[in-house]
């Protein structure tokens, strides 16, 4: 990466390191995990005396599937909030509540409690008639993001999520996200891969028939296997319409794999979301 790309991708890092995330998680989501803090490592890298306090306040909306592998979708609405103290403690509706307790100049490593939004079978009665409901639960998540160098400011994210009650399982991702060519002190960029493996246990919740929700449902009886769940991508971008005032959008797509591809369940294999805020920083 030339030294100009690096000199822009500083600028602006720093002014992305509070762009709040999509306003409600969903385990997986066709966004990108590293998508709800995309930035944050960077902005620490590129400038060390930031300010104690980072908040921000807005709005979003955003559609995604009623439910993973649903053909139909929702529009959502509701609040987009961040809060971080220092490079210590962050609230956010996309990412939780969470500590990193390692942290260095090229990394992160940290614990949050965020939630699962679980599942209705009446967002799909045809569909999921006779499979009972996945309550919303709260997950326990470990996650760790490095980045290579600040000339070359690609950022590495790994995570994983117990969920504790609902689905009951664990599930995590891999991924990597980079800043664009083309972003500028007004208008930054994101985008990179990721990549969902997920237990036995989750998938068999969310993808599985057992015998007596086969015999009320009619779906055959499914077993799941643990492995790779999804791929997929995202792309994020930013518009500061002002010192305080911002545009985010968050753009995602996911490819089901293995298990929860070959579910009876599954109406679509691709997912999609989209998620805009309107934001103020301070």
């Amino acid at each position: 990466m030339s030294k100009a790309y690096a000199q822009l991708a500083w600028t602006a890092l720093l002014l992305c390191a509070l762009i709040p995330r999509s306003a409600w998680a969903q385990t997986p989501s066709p966004l990108p995990e590293w998508q709800y803090s995309a930035g944050i490592i960077l902005s620490k890298l590129f400038e060390p005396d930031l300010p104690d306090w980072f908040r921000v306040v807005g709005g979003a909306v955003e559609t995604q599937p009623v439910y993973a592998g649903a053909a139909a979708y929702e529009v959502q609405a509701g609040p987009a909030i961040t809060i971080l103290y220092k490079d210590i403690a962050f609230i956010s509706t996309g990412d939780g509540i969470g500590v990193n307790f390692l942290r260095g100049d090229h990394y992160r490593i940290g614990v949050a409690l965020a939630y699962d939004l679980g599942r209705r079978a009446s967002e799909d009665y045809g569909n999921l008639r006779g499979m009972g409901d996945l309550s919303p639960a709260p997950a326990a998540k470990v996650f760790a993001s490095y980045v290579l160098s600040k000339k070359f400011p690609l950022v590495l994210r790994v995570d994983a999520r117990q969920i504790l009650g609902g689905v009951n399982g664990t599930v995590g991702d891999v991924g990597f996200y980079l800043p664009l060519p083309g972003s500028s002190r007004k208008f930054v960029m994101f985008a990179g891969p990721t990549a969902t493996f997920a237990t036995h246990r989750y998938l068999q919740s969310e993808f599985g028939v057992t015998p007596p929700q086969s015999r009320t449902s009619g779906h055959p009886v499914f077993s799941t296997h643990s492995g790779i769940d999804s791929v997929g991508a995202g792309f994020t971008a930013t518009r500061f319409l002002s010192l305080h005032w911002l545009i985010n959008v968050d753009l995602g797509i996911s490819k089901f794999k293995g298990s929860a591809q070959a579910s009876p369940l599954t109406e679509r294999t691709t997912q999609r979301e989209a998620a805009l805020s309107i934001d103020y920083q301070w």
